[in-house]
Parts: structure tokens; sequence; C-alpha cells
């Protein structure tokens, strides 16, 4: 055990189980010739040798590396695939050397009269089901281990020596060809020169230096895993798993990116020991890493997963239900069934989960297919109930709160590594929900500079990062669902113009706004106080019994993931020609409102939303699995614009907002804002009551000054103190 404690990194089979196998037992010539004849003679039944003619064409194309299922090494041999499986830090170096003599024999004669033949990298894939990194256990180290997971960070390629050459400083005698073991471990240099010549002086303690010209390098990249939102249980922090790729499975992925990898459960030192003689290191404990010999990304999200698992009798049951007639209705139905009404939005929110088209234009240029929504109004209106249900349904899924979020955890951070003091890119909420839905609650509750910083992952569905020296785009082809309250809690019409305080960069990415109010009405409030009893009453029941019309919630994840990868419809021309007539007419009306009015519409028919209403269109088609929008996807989907989008804008709810309200306006409210900074200084308390009395007597409109102090409570530059009757100036 000399050395066990020096500093560095050692590899998990020094420990090995008792009755485990020794590597140096194992038949190394045997098992390599089986490999050999596994990669010459496995066929499929067609005599279309799969390995052999992937590893001639690949080595031509100058790429060595050889990709082999798993499954199939089980049909040909199946007790060498159980060793390679229990055993893979033994099997699968003999694997690479059998790969690398068949490839020399089946490219000669090779062109330039290459002798050399390269190293072949054999990377591994398996249909086998996943296990999660929660039911990684210590009976599963050193063996061969398939885990799901986000990749959230990733460092830069660098190279580790697998081959080293040393040299003595005293007597200049050089040791080649040390053989270095692959993964996350180091190796420790003698102590003592072991070639001492008689007459020469003794060597030095540590007298060996490595020659960097003389080593044999590979790539290798570390990666960190974090489990997927929906395997975390609640409550749970996700877990993370350190990942060692090498050669060609380096710059495979980026963050965001969903992989199933195929590795070597390993275990690394956890730490340097202690300089301090006397404090006890405990030896034994180790660090588990990952030593990836296989990465499948899931290019099209969790849909494309969840599409690999689905059997021909579901795939057909899903077409009859996408042909069905009122799959529009049923689809909405079945949004949330457990809250009452809000039919509209509840149809805006499926659109939203089917989403539209993504387009790529010949320039290059793309344009998005996901719709945002936001739900703006009272509270208690279930919007945080529908953010849930969006979360769960959704194939993927990502559920933040605007006050616990930063402009960091929403898009993107640059981290400094603790152990390689590098910096390292980790990506937020809405990389990791790439291919699904972001849900944002408290939406108004965020500070104003982490808003504007979502502006370019809300429309061009990208996160541009330059920091560190790190200069990266980050894809966030992502679903936007927001929930917003008011400015004074709850809605007052009464100071429409007032309610809210959003930009307009803000709201013009928004395909469709709802303003949810809180309506008092008697017969409406019976009918939804006996559908909350039913509710509660029937809770239990409710489990297992789904209502006439709504589909389960499994079966509408699946169907929802079948369609996004199955469907990508088009505008027909008459559709086309439709809504062009349409969006000239609404460009009119909002014109002749600003001249009747004299105010700015708060949200500007632009070529922006009329894009929003073709994605609309398509996402009705997408439900039906047709491959063009029809006349009546145009009328629902201008429909759906009319009674969220414009009438908030036309109705004066919105208009005023700051942002919104005239040059004159805005100039008063500065000149007000200005006064009371210089007469409030920090620290002090005053009466809300005195400060607007004392403002009326300058003449100032007293609803104006009302508004500058809803801003600066809004900001947190002030603070209410004893009821609202004093404030406190805060910053």
């Amino acid at each position: 055990m000399e050395g066990f404690d020096d500093a560095g990194i050692f590899y998990s089979d020094s420990f090995q189980a008792e009755g485990q196998t020794d590597g140096n037992q194992i038949d190394r010539v045997h098992v390599k010739s089986k490999f050999k004849e596994f990669i010459r003679q496995f066929h499929e039944g067609n005599f279309s040798y799969r390995y052999r003619d992937q590893l001639k064409r690949q080595y031509n194309l100058r790429q060595f590396y050889l990709e082999v299922q798993l499954d199939d090494v089980t049909s040909f041999d199946e007790q060498l695939a159980e060793n390679l499986a229990k055993m893979p830090a033994e099997y699968l170096p003999l694997f690479e050397e059998a790969a690398k003599d068949v490839a020399d024999e089946v490219t000669r004669p090779r062109p330039d009269g290459e002798d050399d033949v390269e190293d072949i990298q054999v990377t591994l894939c398996s249909g086998s089901s996943a296990c999660g990194l929660r039911e990684l256990k210590s009976d599963q180290m050193s063996r061969l281990v398939k885990i799901p997971g986000i990749v959230i960070s990733s460092s830069g390629v660098k190279s580790k020596a697998t081959r080293l050459a040393i040299q003595c400083r005293g007597c200049s005698n050089v040791l080649s060809n040390i053989h270095v073991r692959p993964g996350l471990e180091g190796y420790a240099l003698p102590r003592k020169c072991n070639s001492e010549l008689p007459g020469r002086p003794k060597c030095p303690v540590d007298p060996y230096f490595i020659m960097p010209d003389k080593c044999r390098c590979v790539d290798f990249q570390i990666l960190k895993l974090q489990e997927a939102p929906e395997d975390v249980p609640n409550g749970e922090m996700p877990r993370h798993m350190t990942l060692y790729c090498d050669r060609y499975l380096c710059d495979r992925v980026v963050p965001g990116n969903r992989v199933t990898v195929i590795g070597i459960y390993s275990i690394k030192k956890m730490s340097k020991p202690s300089k301090n003689p006397r404090e006890k290191v405990n030896v034994g404990i180790r660090q588990p890493y990952f030593r990836v010999v296989g990465i499948q990304v899931e290019t099209e999200g969790a849909g494309h997963a969840t599409q690999a698992t689905l059997t021909p009798t579901e795939e057909e049951e899903f077409r009859r239900l996408a042909a069905s007639p009122n799959i529009y209705e049923r689809l909405a139905k079945s949004v949330a069934p457990s809250i009452y009404g809000s039919l509209d939005i509840k149809k805006a929110i499926a659109c939203l989960l089917f989403g539209g088209s993504r387009k790529r234009l010949p320039d290059g240029l793309t344009r998005r297919g996901d719709i945002n929504l936001l739900l703006l109004g009272d509270p208690g209106t279930a919007k945080s109930q529908l953010l849930k249900f969006v979360e769960r349904c959704s194939p993927i899924g990502v559920y933040t709160s605007g006050k616990g979020s930063s402009a960091a955890g929403l898009t993107a951070s640059v981290n400094r590594d603790p152990q390689t003091r590098n910096f390292v890119m980790e990506g937020g909420a809405m990389v990791l929900a790439d291919g699904g839905v972001v849900c944002i609650d408290e939406f108004d509750k965020m500070r104003q500079d982490d808003r504007v910083a979502i502006h370019e992952a809300m429309e061009q569905q990208t996160i541009s990062i330059a920091k560190a020296g790190i200069t990266t785009t980050l894809n966030s082809r992502c679903s936007v669902l927001a929930a917003a309250n008011s400015v004074f809690g709850r809605w007052d019409d009464t100071k429409g113009e007032e309610n809210i305080d959003f930009m307009p960069t803000i709201l013009s990415r928004f395909d469709m706004i709802f303003i949810v109010k809180d309506e008092h009405d008697e017969n409406r409030d019976m009918t939804l106080a006996k559908h909350v009893m039913n509710v509660h009453l029937n809770a239990v029941q409710t489990l297992d019994e789904t209502p006439e019309g709504e589909i389960p919630l499994n079966t509408l994840k699946k169907f929802i993931s079948f369609v996004r990868s199955k469907c990508g419809p088009r505008l027909s021309p008459e559709s086309a020609e439709k809504l062009k007539n349409r969006y000239v007419l609404m460009r009119n009306d909002a014109g002749e409102y600003e001249r009747e009015t004299g105010k700015r519409v708060s949200i500007p028919i632009t070529v922006r939303q009329l894009e929003a209403i073709i994605r609309i269109a398509e996402s009705q088609a997408k439900m039906r699995l047709t491959a063009f929008t029809t006349e009546a996807d145009v009328d629902e989907a201008l429909r759906l614009f009319q009674v969220s989008t414009l009438d908030a804008a036309t109705s004066g709810s919105l208009a005023g907002a700051e942002g919104f309200t005239t040059q004159e306006d805005q100039e008063l409210i500065s000149r007000i804002e200005k006064q009371i900074k210089r007469r409030f200084v920090i620290g002090s308390q005053v009466s809300e009551h005195a400060m607007i009395q004392d403002f009326a007597r300058q003449k100032y409109p007293e609803r104006a000054v009302q508004k500058v102090l809803a801003l600066m409570l809004r900001r947190g530059e002030i603070q209410h103190r004893m009821q609202r009757k004093l404030l406190y100036r805060v910053k």
C-alpha cells in the first residue's frame, strides 16, 4: 500500500470485490480472438457485415472509432457480453486492440504506404433501460452502467498522457513507454532512480521529470451531468455526476443537451491529503465519477425519447385521436380539468403545448415555432395551477418563480471550477427547457434587468454569452408561459393605465396576453363553488376515473411528443390570403384607435403579431396531424388573438403603463421623482398623505404623485411603514 496516500487520482479497480477475477488472470489471447471474430463475422442475416464494413468506411474517412451495439455482442456471444458489462476496464482495451488488428486487415493496401495502423476507439451503445442517478450504488462500481440526464456544464478539451517518457536529472536515464491508466487517474513518479551507475554521484530524491515531446496523449473533456427535472422527487435537490470523455467523445454535447451516457462507474480521490500530520485522513473514501464509453444525444428533446418507446398500437391510436372531429375541444378540456372555466385560456395553452413550425430560411436565419403566453391579472384565478399543470404535461417542463430567479439562473452563467480554477459554463432554466416549456410564475416580481436578459431567448431562441473569455451561443428553443399580478395586487379598473409595469419590448414578444379578472357574478360564483366542492369531495375517485371527453395526463403527454416529432404544418395559399387581408385591417383599426383616442396602442400590431397568429394556426393543424392549415384554423387563431392581445391592447388596460405614456406625462413624472428624492433623504420617514398634500399645493396632479410613489415602491426604493401611513426611504 506504499504510496497510496500520495496526491493524485487512483483507479477504481484497485478495490476489487472478493471473488472477482483479477485482470491478469483473463485469457487475453482468447478474449481478443473472440472480439476479432465478432467484428469480422457478425451480420444481420443478409450477409451485410455491419462492423467490418463500418470499420473500413470510418478508417478511410480518417475517423478512427467503431460504434458497437451491446445487443449485437449479446446475440453473438452471451458470455462475452456479460464479461464486458461486468469488467469493462479489462475487456474494453482488448476490444480496441482487436478492432485495430481487424482495421489493419481490411484497409490493406493503404495509400501513401502507411505501415502503422492508427488506434481505434470502441464506443458502445445499448437499448437496455437506463439507471437513474439515484439508483447508482456501490455494487455497480467498475461495471458498465447507462444513465440519463442533462449536461449543465462542460470544460475545454485538454490533453492526457496515455504513455509517458521520464528522464532522471542525475544520470540522464530515460524510462519510456510507461502506461497510464485511463480515466481521471494520474501517475506517481518514482521517488528514486533505479539505474545508479558505479562511480557516479548518487541521484537525488525525486529525480525524474516528464519529457513532453516523447509522450503519447489523447484529448479529454470533463462534463457535468444533472438529473432531468422530471426525475427529481419533490423537495429534493437534483443530483450531479462528473463525466470523463476522451478522444472522439469530446465536443459531442453542449450545456443544455439531454443525453443518455453509457460508461464505467469509477471512483477518484476526493482531495489532497491534509498537510497536518496529526489530522486523520480516511483513505478509504473516494468520490465517484463516470468514464464515458458512449453518448446518445436526444436532438429533439424529451419528445424524441418518448417517441422511441411508442408501440405501433399506440401510434395507430394517436392517429385515430388526431383524426377525431372535436380534437381541439377535447384537448382544451383536458388542460387542467380540475379548474373551472377559462376555456379560451385553456385553448391557448393547448396551442402552446403543441407549438407551430420552426422554419429555417434560405439565408440561414430561423423563425421560431414556439408560442409564448402571458397570464396577467388577479390572485386566486388559478394562474399558478395552470403553470404547474403545463410543467407536468409538457414532455420537457421547467417551473421557476420570478422572485427567486436571476438573469443567470434563467439563461446561463459562467463560473470558476473549484478544482481546475478554469471557467466553465452552466446552462439555466431556459437552456434546460430546450425543446419544451419554461413556466415563470410571479413574472412581475422579477427585476427589470433580469426580464431584459430573456429578450433574446424569447424571440431568437438563443442565449449569447461573452464573459471571462468565453464567447458562445446556446440554444433555448422553448415556449415561455408566464403569470403576473397587477401592480396593486388586484386589477383596478379605475386605474387601468397603471395596473401593470411591463416595457413594450417584453410585451411584444408574447404571442397572446390574457387579462384574468376575478369578477363578481352570483350565477358564476355559485357554479364555481359547486365545482370546487365536487373536486374536494371526489378527490380520491378522480385519481382513477377520467371524465368523458377528456384525455388522461399520461396519454396527453405522449400524444404531444408524438405530434411534435411527426408534424410540421405550413400555411395553405387560401389561409395566407385571408390572413394577409385581416392583418391589413387590424393595422388600419389600430391606426384609427390612435387617432380617435390620442393614445398609442400599447402593443403595436406589427409583423411580430402576424407571425404569432401564423404559429397559433399551425398549432391547430398540428393537433390534427395535417400538413396544411385551413381557413377555419386562421379564423380560430384570429379569434384567440382578438380575445387576448387585441382586447388587452385596445381596452386601455395596458395603455399608459410605463413606456406607453405621452412625452408630457413622462416629463412630469420624472420631475416629481427628482423632487421627491431631493426632499426625502435615505433613512428618513415621511407621511404619504403629507407628501401628496405638499405636491398638491404646488399644483401637481395627485394621480401623478401616486404613480411615482407606486413606481418607487416596486423598485424597492421606499417601503411602507405602519399600514401605509408612513413611507421609509431605503435607497
